[in-house]
């Protein structure tokens, strides 16, 4: 991802997250920064089980907030996580009728289940929403991918867009408003490295990096050719964004900068991308600002308790299933991004190998080659494919620009 106020196209910004830009008569451009997330401790100590009821009471605010600002019934993207599964059941306990929800699938790989549906079938048998599951095939997929690249801002690198787009397609058919748990894992300490980063030794930097980071540095100059070898501006970005004031401890300042910089540009704008591409509207309430800033004044080590999302789990616990509670964390599975053989080789073969990718010249060939030679050994430290990055830029590039832009 990009952050504001750069983009991927030369002589493109973007306006950077809660700032307003006016533009006056003679051309003169104001910009004026309206919000700051502070992550920094109460004065009062604050007791565990207050913390939890205020979290729950800022989430039943944010959740009906959410419903009631619809002319339109609102359903839920069911993935079968504790997010969108206690949606559900915040919902259910606010007596909405007629809840509808949604859940897709794929084919599975040997390495992983391309559904979770032993997850939301539990929370459907429980709560008896009006339930619309999915399971899409391989050779859907593939043949669906350029549609989901054209509905992409900006490239889009997370596996889970195109599963967005092809949820959102039948969802919209039948719903035109649906509520998402994008945020909950950046706003409560969900994902996995956090707690590794809590762990490492370094600067702030050195630990976010390790832990996050696609690629290092070094990693990034032997990808591109000589034209596209740039200082290390993304370590530069981060470092600088991580030191910001007003936030107390490391895990203050990593969380911040997620729910603050990086999930802008990916999951919500992902999301947004994908289920705007069919006319339907997404709404997040674990990004409501009021939780949110709640959230930020809690001790990180209380977010990060039990695998992280600890708050979250404390309020599910009696109205969720206890396999969706303490299930391992899942991510939305698209096992034929992540795993690349068979025919999805063949098109990033096919892309990368085009003459519009060798005149373009952004890619150093070795690395490209090691990359198609074992592309099931390369993957980033957050689990995404090296090599389904490269061609889905390259492949945007073609789609948006024209096949010899640069």
């Amino acid at each position: 991802m990009v952050p504001a106020p750069r983009t991927v196209i030369r002589g493109i910004r973007k306006l950077e997250p809660a700032t307003t830009l006016v533009v006056d008569a003679g051309g003169e451009v104001t910009q004026r920064r309206y919000w700051r997330l502070e992550a920094t401790r109460a004065e009062r100590e604050i007791s565990e089980g207050e913390w939890i009821e205020a979290i729950h009471e800022a989430l039943r605010t944010a959740v009906r907030r959410r419903n009631e600002v619809s002319d339109v019934p609102v359903g839920v993207l069911l993935s079968g996580g504790l997010d969108s599964s206690l949606l559900v059941a915040l919902l259910a306990e606010m007596g909405i009728p007629d809840i509808r929800t949604f859940s897709i699938g794929f084919e599975d790989q040997p390495e992983e289940k391309g559904s979770e549906f032993e997850y939301s079938d539990q929370v459907v048998e429980r709560y008896r929403p009006r339930h619309h599951k999915f399971l899409i095939p391989n050779d859907e997929v593939l043949k669906r991918l350029p549609e989901a690249v054209d509905a992409m801002a900006e490239p889009m690198f997370g596996q889970d867009a195109v599963a967005f787009y092809l949820l959102s397609e039948q969802v919209s058919r039948q719903i035109k408003v649906v509520q998402s748990g994008q945020g909950a894992d950046e706003v409560f300490g969900g994902y996995f490295w956090y707690a590794r980063m809590q762990q490492q030794q370094g600067s702030s930097l050195e630990r976010f990096r390790r832990h996050y980071f696609d690629r290092d540095h070094d990693e990034y100059l032997r990808m591109v050719t000589s034209r596209y070898r740039v200082a290390d501006v993304s370590g530069d970005y981060v470092a600088a964004r991580l030191a910001e004031p007003l936030a107390d401890e490391f895990l203050d300042q990593v969380l911040r900068l997620d729910v603050t910089t990086l999930i802008v540009d990916d999951p919500v704008k992902r999301v947004d991308n994908m289920t705007m591409a069919w006319g339907l509207e997404a709404r997040v309430p674990f990004l409501d600002h009021h939780l949110v800033e709640l959230a930020a004044r809690t001790p990180p080590q209380f977010r990060l308790r039990e695998d992280g999302k600890y708050p979250l789990k404390m309020i599910a616990r009696g109205i969720l299933p206890d396999a969706v509670i303490d299930r391992p964390k899942g991510y939305f599975p698209m096992p034929a991004l992540k795993y690349v053989r068979g025919d999805f080789l063949h098109f990033m073969r096919d892309i990368l190998d085009s003459r519009a990718c060798r005149e373009r010249g952004l890619y150093n060939r070795n690395y490209v080659d090691m990359l198609l030679a074992a592309p099931e050994m390369h993957h980033t430290r957050i689990q995404g494919s090296k090599l389904w990055h490269l061609a889905v830029f390259e492949y945007w590039l073609q789609r948006h620009l024209g096949e010899r832009a640069s």
